[in-house]
């Protein structure tokens, strides 16, 4: 088992992650520490020793110690809109400078809205204040339910926060679709990528994610590096590696992109997809052991550090619910893309 692992809430996604798009855009405070270090990666690192010049260097959001009555806030303007169900406010290496509380807040609003804007408007309470645990995931369910684009987290009286997570449903604007020049000139006008979690596609199940956790794969935009994808342990036995993706509407593929990206000594060999039609509510264990799969791309090359796109060889299917991505025989996979039109 890997040191270290965080705890999440399994099945959702982390709206506000800085891999989804996330961003802090507003702070009452962040003299010690930045705000934008909420929504990175990891559990925040310590380096022992390191200072800048307004004091210890920390891997986290902290607000200087505060003399006048009030409490500090961070606005968050989440990676992608949706039905926020639990929280993580993660005080790790805050120890004596964690503050005693938090509570959340949220609101529905157009991406780029000003802050000052923001200030003002109604926001809806998510959680009521609740105590923190220094050095430690405080993990919390949201006490109200509601479509949210912006959060607040409010913490009792100041301190430091060392990453801030907000597990939910996505909700997706289909308006918006995520088309860089490379996938403009392969990717028929009006598809949608039926895979990508902005749009509300989730990875369900995979036979191994030892390197690379599964929902990487459907991030938007190209990794940073090869952590930023998919990627199973070396296989010694028989048989192959594969993941399984909830669709994010039902839809019928017409362009699929299987991209290698920094994979360049442990890509897969080969890659094939498979696509189902599933009743509602269907459960993952008999999606795994369906016999209704149908191949939409047969066993094909794949190459390192490539962008692979492939069309005239994606075969024409019944509208379908759920894809299952096959690697042969296991490897790294950046970015999956399944471009196709909504039914």
């Amino acid at each position: 088992m890997k040191e270290n692992a965080a705890a999440s809430f399994t099945g959702l996604v982390d709206l506000a992650a800085a891999t989804l798009g996330g961003k802090a855009i507003g702070a009452s405070d962040d003299f010690f520490a930045g705000k934008e270090n909420l929504l990175e990666p990891g559990r925040g690192v310590f380096i022992e020793g390191k200072f800048t010049d307004r004091g210890k260097w920390m891997d986290g959001w902290e607000s200087r110690r505060k003399r006048t009555p009030g409490h500090d806030h961070c606005i968050i303007e989440l990676g992608a809109r949706g039905l926020v169900l639990g929280f993580d406010v993660d005080t790790h290496h805050f120890i004596g400078n964690s503050p005693q509380f938090a509570s959340i807040d949220g609101l529905l609003a157009p991406r780029g809205t000003p802050v000052s804007e923001l200030s003002s408007a109604p926001w809806m309470e998510l959680l009521a204040q609740a105590p923190l645990r220094p050095d430690a995931q405080n993990l919390f369910c949201a006490v109200a339910q509601g479509l949210v684009s912006h959060l607040r987290l409010n913490i009792f009286p100041d301190g430091g926060v060392a990453r801030f997570r907000a597990y939910g449903q996505v909700v997706p604007e289909w308006s918006e679709q995520d088309l860089d020049e490379t996938a403009r000139a392969a990717v028929p006008s009006g598809a949608v990528d039926l895979a990508a979690v902005k749009n509300g596609g989730l990875a369900l199940a995979c036979s191994d994610a030892f390197f690379g956790p599964m929902n990487n794969l459907l991030l938007p935009g190209r990794a940073a590096d090869m952590g930023g994808g998919w990627e199973t342990r070396r296989k010694r036995a028989p048989g192959h590696d594969w993941i399984l993706i909830k669709l994010a509407a039902l839809g019928t593929i017409d362009v699929i992109e299987v991209d290698t990206h920094h994979f360049k000594g442990n890509y897969p060999d080969r890659c094939s997809v498979d696509v189902m039609a599933a009743a509602p509510g269907a459960r993952i264990t008999d999606l795994i052991a369906s016999d209704a799969w149908s191949p939409i791309l047969r066993e094909t090359k794949l190459g390192p550090h490539e962008r692979h796109s492939f069309r005239d060889t994606v075969q024409a299917h019944q509208p379908a619910t759920h894809a299952r991505l096959n690697i042969f025989p296991d490897g790294g996979v950046s970015r999956l893309r399944l471009w196709g039109t909504r039914r």
